[in-house]
C-alpha cells in the first residue's frame, strides 16, 4: 500500500507537471483536515502532525503528541481529505501552468484548434492545457476548424479567479520575428538583425533588415533560395505579404527602400516636423501609395517618418508657391529658398508648421525677419484653405446636381 502512494504520486507528478514535494505537503495537509474533522476544530496545526516517508510511504499521524491510526478516522473525514486535496492539486496545477507559460511569453507554441466561444477561438496547448485566441488577434478571413494544426504566439499569461489566462495572438507583428528565427538560421543566431518591422496582419508585413556579417546578404539569406525560406513564412500566415529591405542608416535610404517596389526621385526631410516629403513620378506613384494608401502607410512606420508622396508636377508647385510667398517679403533672397529647401521645407504649409524658430537657429535670420517670413506663409496658408474650402464646396454642389439629375432620369 506504501509503495502504491508513492507511484501514485510520481504519477500525478508527472502527468501534471507538479512538484513531487508539494504533492506530498498537500497530503499532509488534506490529512491534517480529516483528523480535524473526525476530533473536532479546537485542535491546532501545532497539535495535529502528519507526516509521510517520501522513500517508503509510510504515514504517521499524532494528536497531542499521541500516535494516531488515520485509516480509522471514517467515511466523513477521508471524503474532507478528499475535497481538500483535490483543492490544493488544482492550485498547485494551475501554479505549474502559470509558472511553465509565463516563461515562454512571446513564443510561438503549436496547439490544435478547438471550439469557438462567441468569436473568441480555444486552443488546446496540450491535454491539461487551454489558451484563447480573441478575435481582435485573429487574421481578417482567417477561419480554423476543430482538430486543425495551430501556430501562434503567447501574447500574454495570466492568472484570472481560478484559472490560468494563456492569450495567443497571429496578428502581433513578434509572430513574424519569431517565424524568421525558425526559418532562417541566421536571424536565430544573430548574424541577421530585424532592425524594424510594420505589419497589416492578414494583408501585407514590411521588414527592415541588417547583416552584421560582409559575407552573409540580408536581403537574400531572408528568401532563401528560390525563395524557399521566406514561401514557408507565408504559406504559414496564410498568404500575407511579406516585403525584405535593407536596413540603413541614412534616413534617405530606409525611406527610399521602404517604399519599394516603388522607385524613388527624390526626398526631402524635414526634421523639426519629422516629414519625409518623397518625389516619385507619375508612372510609380500607384506604386508608392499601394492598395488604400497601404504601401506608404507601412513605409511610415516601419521608418519612423511622416511620409507624404508627390509628383514631380505638385513638388514644384509647392516650391514655386513657397518661393513666391517668402519673396514678396522686403530683404528676402534666392538663397533663402533654397536653404529652407535643404531644411525639408517645400510648402508654406511646412513653414507655417515649422515656426520661426529654426530660421533663426539653423538659417542664422534675424527674428524680426523670421517672424516676417512665417507670417507670410500664415497668410499664404489661410489663402490655400480658403481655395480647398471653395473647391470642396463646389465638388459637394456638383455631386448634388449630378444626383438630382439622376433622380429625374430614374
Amino acid at each position: 500500500m506504501n509503495q502504491e502512494l508513492i507511484r501514485i504520486v510520481d504519477n500525478i507528478a508527472r502527468d501534471k507537471n507538479i512538484d513531487r514535494e508539494s504533492i506530498f505537503q498537500d497530503l499532509e495537509a488534506a490529512m491534517i483536515s480529516a483528523v480535524r474533522k473526525h476530533f473536532g476544530p479546537d485542535y491546532t496545526d501545532s497539535e495535529i502532525i502528519v507526516t509521510i516517508d517520501r522513500q517508503k510511504g509510510t504515514i504517521k499521524a499524532f494528536l497531542n503528541q499521541e500516535e494516531i491510526d488515520i485509516q480509522r478516522l471514517g467515511r466523513i473525514p477521508a471524503q474532507t481529505a478528499k475535497q481538500v486535496m483535490i483543492q490544493k492539486l488544482r492550485a498547485d496545477e494551475r501554479d505549474s501552468i502559470y509558472t511553465e507559460y509565463v516563461k515562454r511569453k512571446g513564443e510561438i507554441v503549436n496547439g490544435v484548434a478547438g471550439r469557438y466561444e462567441g468569436g473568441t477561438l480555444v486552443v488546446n496547448l496540450s491535454n491539461r492545457v487551454e489558451a484563447i485566441m480573441p478575435k481582435s488577434e485573429q487574421i481578417t478571413g482567417e477561419t480554423h476548424h476543430p482538430g486543425e494544426r495551430i501556430r501562434a504566439l503567447i501574447l500574454d499569461v495570466r492568472e484570472a479567479s481560478s484559472q490560468v489566462k494563456i492569450v495567443l495572438s497571429r496578428t502581433h507583428p513578434d509572430l513574424i520575428k519569431r517565424l524568421f528565427e525558425l526559418e532562417v538560421p541566421e536571424v536565430a543566431e544573430g548574424i541577421i538583425e530585424i532592425k524594424a518591422l510594420a505589419r497589416e496582419a492578414g494583408y501585407r508585413t514590411k521588414i527592415a533588415v541588417d547583416s552584421h556579417d560582409d559575407k552573409v546578404d540580408a536581403v537574400g539569406a531572408c528568401v532563401g533560395v528560390r525563395g524557399s525560406r521566406i514561401r514557408n513564412i507565408v504559406d504559414e500566415l496564410g498568404g500575407e505579404k511579406i516585403d525584405i529591405v535593407r536596413w540603413s542608416d541614412s534616413s534617405q535610404t530606409l525611406i527610399s527602400n521602404g517604399l519599394k517596389p516603388a522607385e524613388v526621385s527624390e526626398i526631402a526631410i524635414c526634421f523639426e516636423l519629422g516629414r519625409a516629403t518623397v518625389v516619385v513620378t507619375e508612372d510609380q506613384l500607384s506604386l508608392a501609395i499601394g492598395k488604400h494608401g497601404q504601401n506608404v502607410r507601412l513605409a511610415a512606420r516601419l521608418t519612423g517618418w511622416d511620409i507624404d508622396i508627390l509628383t514631380p508636377n505638385e513638388y514644384n508647385r509647392e516650391v514655386e508657391r513657397l518661393s513666391n510667398c517668402i519673396k514678396r517679403v522686403e530683404g528676402v533672397s534666392d538663397k533663402l529658398v533654397d536653404q529652407l529647401i535643404a531644411l525639408g521645407i517645400i510648402s508654406v504649409l511646412d513653414l507655417e508648421e515649422v515656426g520661426f524658430e529654426p530660421l533663426v537657429t539653423e538659417l542664422g535670420l534675424d527674428e524680426i525677419m523670421a517672424s516676417k517670413v512665417v507670417a507670410a506663409a500664415e497668410q499664404e496658408a489661410k489663402e490655400i484653405a480658403a481655395e480647398r474650402a471653395k473647391k470642396q464646396a463646389e465638388n459637394i454642389m456638383e455631386q448634388e446636381q449630378q444626383k438630382e439629375v439622376k433622380q429625374q432620369i430614374e
